[in-house]
């Protein structure tokens, strides 16, 4: 906290302050007001000296009355200045968070047929909603989960959503019939969202710009491998010991990250650790009207109306999150409708058992993996040498690998496509799959980069406006897509998807032109 005195003039000038001699050292520092006092004036004094030394001239350092902010930018309070132990312990956490819950989304997809045997209902729309209304739960999770983390704290709704999707499966592997468990798959996704979307906000707080890069490449596995590895598990544990042992393993897998993350996680988001600091100060030094630099003095219902709408307003408001998550919805969708196939192709055309079948998606999650490697390893090289060149940091430098990516997505549909319909060797059609694999990797890293970089302090948001589109996408397009092969075939099907794709390839470039004047024409202030 720092204190100022205007001049006549109006000129801000610094106040005066007692005890900047040789008396301080006699100073009884003991005093909690005394402790304050003398840790702000040294605060001063050394931003005082650095003007002088800048400026050749002595100058008034302008401060805020009664202000808590950091304590100068190595203040080991602020997130960005947490130990790399205390750094890679959340990420790590918070990703295989992100793994867990769109691993949800698929594992019971082999299970279904017997579960739906066992329920006595042969509808194909009430099958694929089993499956799909998970997705459709992350789709509205994050518009009350995301806003509710930037003004509770990250940390508070990772543990309330972690207890929640564990009893929720809980609830789904006792389900006594097929309307209960869709409804509580539901709100499984509900509350399985809150690390898709709060994850890139937790990064944003932890690390800096230029190297988040290689962070998001490995929070970025979860989302896109996750419902990979999911049927290929769920086809053995299906085969096994029944459709309900993959909720019982869920909530194993959940309840242990449940704990872990109750005893290791720590709060991220600096509002909330600037308010937490302002309260302590408030208690140490005995002074009322302290407030966080971070306060805009609006009330408690205040602040969660603004937090609940913010994500609306991002999405409707902020051209560039609109292209971005269509875009981004697109090749999501593209994903869960290719995986709809995958059970037709292999066991009807190529004669594959249900565990063999199961194993062909690790196809696109080779592809995924590649994907991770390669733009994880160039994402922060071409940022930093952009900047170093332009001599600014903007979020469009993450966009480059975006270009190339999206030429793999309607490659791939279209290998996938035209050789499973002309029942090529079916290492074919896998290789198609793991270039829609690279292609939605690169798609879900750029993005999310791009939004974590242009939206900060309100990523998480930003990437709840992203998820909304991208799961609603996700969980409609499988529905549809079992109509279309029925009607175009597995070759035209998937090349009408291929072209869409194609019409897609100029968006990217045109984010990286125009991108900057997208972002800015939305003001961050209205946020």
């Amino acid at each position: 906290m720092v204190l100022t005195s205007k001049s006549p003039t109006g000129a801000s000038a610094t106040q005066s302050r007692p005890g900047t001699d040789s008396n301080r050292a006699s100073m009884d520092l003991k005093d909690p007001q005394l402790k304050y006092r003398h840790s702000n004036e040294n605060f001063l004094a050394d931003a005082e000296k650095r003007a002088d030394s800048e400026q050749g001239a002595t100058t008034a350092v302008s401060i805020e009355p009664n202000s808590v902010d950091w304590d100068g930018p190595d203040d080991p309070e602020n997130p960005v200045n947490f130990s790399n132990l205390i750094k890679f312990t959340n990420v790590g956490i918070v990703s295989a968070l992100t793994f867990i819950a769109p691993l949800a989304s698929s594992m019971l997809a082999p299970g279904v047929p017997q579960l739906m045997e066992e329920f006595h209902n042969s509808s194909t729309i009430l099958a694929g909603l089993v499956v799909s209304i998970y997705v459709l739960g992350f789709a509205f999770g994050p518009l009350i989960l995301a806003p509710a983390s930037e003004l509770l704290g990250r940390v508070i709704i990772y543990h309330i959503c972690n207890v929640g999707f564990t009893v929720m499966t809980v609830a789904c592997a006792v389900s006594s019939n097929l309307d209960m468990l869709i409804v509580f798959r539901f709100l499984q996704g509900c509350f399985g969202s809150a690390p898709v979307t709060n994850g890139g906000g937790t990064i944003a707080d932890l690390i800096v710009q230029e190297k988040r890069g290689g962070v998001i490449a490995i929070y970025a596995i979860g989302p896109l491998l996750g419902p990979v590895i999911g049927p290929v598990a769920g086809g053995y544990l299906t085969a096994a010991k029944g459709w309900r042992w993959v909720f019982w393993v869920l909530t194993i897998i959940g309840g242990f990250t449940t704990i872990t993350s109750f005893l290791f996680l720590r709060e991220t988001y600096p509002t909330v650790l600037l308010k937490r600091k302002t309260q302590r100060l408030i208690k140490t030094t005995g002074k009322p009207d302290l407030r966080s630099k971070r306060d805009n003095g609006l009330s408690t219902r205040q602040l969660f109306f603004q937090a609940l709408i913010r994500p609306c307003k991002i999405l409707f408001l902020s051209p560039i999150v609109a292209v971005t998550s269509i875009y981004g919805g697109i090749a999501y969708g593209y994903q869960y409708l290719m995986f709809s196939t995958f059970t037709y192709i292999f066991e009807d055309q190529y004669g594959f058992s249900t565990r063999s079948s199961g194993l062909t998606y690790i196809g696109m999650g080779v592809g995924v993996l590649l994907g991770l490697f390669v733009i994880g390893a160039v994402s922060d090289r071409i940022i930093k040498t952009q900047s170093a060149h332009s001599g600014t940091m903007k979020p469009e430098y993450r966009l480059p690998p975006l270009v190339v990516g999206a030429f793999f997505i309607p490659a791939g549909l279209f290998l996938y496509g035209w050789s499973a319909y002309y029942k090529m060797p079916w290492i074919v059609p896998v290789i198609g799959t793991a270039l829609v694999g690279i292609g939605n990797i690169a798609v879900y890293m750029c993005i999310t980069s791009y939004l974590v970089d242009a939206f900060t302090l309100y990523a998480a948001s930003a990437l709840a406006a992203n998820t909304v589109i991208r799961c609603i996408l996700g969980a409609l397009l499988p529905l549809a897509g079992q109509s279309m092969y029925q009607s175009m075939g597995l070759g035209w099907g998937n090349s009408l998807l291929g072209f869409i794709a194609v019409v897609c390839i100029p968006v990217p470039p045109l984010m990286i032109w125009y991108g900057e004047r997208m972002r800015t024409a939305f003001d961050m202030s209205r946020l």
